[in-house]
């Protein structure tokens, strides 16, 4: 029987990791080798050596939740062979609050995005006015990319919309990963299943599958070019995938990352946004 996650899953989330990850999380003393505590207790239906869904997740944490966070990202969206790339710089506090602000190309220069818990605005300098991101308006694509804003919104409530259990060691790019099944406990949840592979030796969630209640696989993404940042193992890579529209794929690259940095407490005021 699935069990129900009970560990923080902010930073399980591509965009939870673009945008904010969790509170404070134990840094990985070595991020390279996993914990004893990973081990299964064993059961009926156990897989041997097997971690337990909390002690997993709980390891994801360590990697993806901090405190604060700077970072310069490239986004590079690509659609029906044509590729459009951003380049941005966001600053992150905890799970609910984060914001971003477009510094290329030039027409899309000075755009800014803030996220306070549930709440999602954008400021347009093309016609100088903020909008608050709500309704049927959340589940379009962040800036014609295939990341919805709903998707950033629900990232940081799977340990309430999932139950979930691990299911198989599997191989991803020639590296061993846990299998992690995910289905949705609430009817109005945007993605019924997902499935999610995390590398034994790092913890990070590099594979993801994400399916409509009809079953049919709506988004694929992969974390990688993993580093160790600040005690931890950092993805600097992703990529989401539409499978329904075909050739429709975005590229995200970090750099310039850096963890417990002081930040500016206006940053993440809806004032911030027209300054």
């Amino acid at each position: 029987m699935a069990r129900r996650v009970g560990s923080r899953l902010a930073g399980v989330a591509l965009l939870a990791w673009a945008w904010g990850g969790g509170g404070a999380a134990p840094l990985l003393r070595n991020a390279s080798s996993p914990p004893a505590a990973w081990a299964s207790p064993g059961g009926a239906g156990a897989i041997p050596g097997a971690p337990t869904v909390d002690a997993l997740l709980a390891r994801i944490d360590q990697n993806l939740t901090f405190e604060t966070r700077t970072a310069t990202l490239t986004m590079t969206v690509t659609r029906n062979g044509r590729a459009k790339t951003y380049r941005m710089r966001s600053w992150s506090r905890g799970a609910d609050e984060a914001a971003i602000e477009y510094l290329e190309p030039v027409r899309d220069k000075g755009t800014k995005m803030l996220k306070k818990g549930a709440e999602l605005w954008t400021w347009m300098p093309a016609v100088e006015r903020t909008q608050k991101i709500a309704g049927h308006m959340l589940r379009q694509g962040m800036m014609g990319s295939d990341m919805s804003y709903e998707d950033m919104m629900q990232a940081s409530a799977w340990r309430s919309l999932y139950q979930g259990s691990v299911t198989g060691q599997e191989t991803v790019e020639g590296r061993p990963a846990w299998k992690v099944e995910l289905v949705a406990t609430r009817p109005d949840v945007t993605y019924a299943r997902r499935i999610v592979r995390v590398d034994v030796a790092t913890g990070v969630p590099v594979q993801q599958e994400l399916y409509a209640v009809s079953g049919m696989l709506l988004k694929t993404w992969t974390m990688s070019d993993i580093a160790e940042i600040g005690g931890r193992a950092v993805p600097r890579r992703m990529v989401v995938e539409d499978r329904v529209q075909s050739g429709s794929r975005t590229e995200l690259t970090f750099a310039d990352l850096a963890f417990a940095v002081p930040l500016e407490a206006e940053i993440f005021n809806v004032r911030w946004l027209e300054r």
